[in-house]
């Protein structure tokens, strides 16, 4: 499968960005859907995760509240919508699909990944 993340950039404090990842592949419906996050120097860490279906989510505690993670099956698309954006929420966004529907947090329960997407929270 192939995901194509896009939706980064630049953003202020308390400002917003809606990420986007397009799959395209495999049957993208039937799978769990996840972000994580990464900053130089520290470990890839996960964001937020939806299922097929029912679009159960998961979410790290840090962006509960301000984040929302959504799918759009038709559009093989998902979408990670943040609000209220940190400087500590500065990062290389990843998108990932895992070939189960079961809600993951972790890494190495996602086998395909995408290139990442930039977002730049300023003070």
């Amino acid at each position: 499968v192939q995901l194509v993340e896009s939706g980064g950039g630049l953003v202020q404090a308390g400002g917003s960005l809606r990420l986007s990842c397009e799959a395209s592949g495999r049957t993208f419906i039937w799978y769990c859907m996840g972000w994580f996050r990464q900053v130089p120097g520290k470990e890839r860490e996960f964001v937020a995760a939806v299922t097929w279906g029912d679009s159960r989510t998961d979410y790290t505690d840090s962006v509960k509240g301000r984040f929302t993670i959504s799918r759009d099956n038709a559009k093989n698309t998902v979408y990670l919508q943040m609000n209220s954006l940190k400087p500590e929420d500065t990062g290389v966004y990843y998108c990932a699909t895992r070939g189960s529907n079961l809600l993951s947090r972790r890494i190495n329960d996602f086998d395909s990944w995408g290139q990442g997407t930039q977002v730049t929270v300023s003070s």
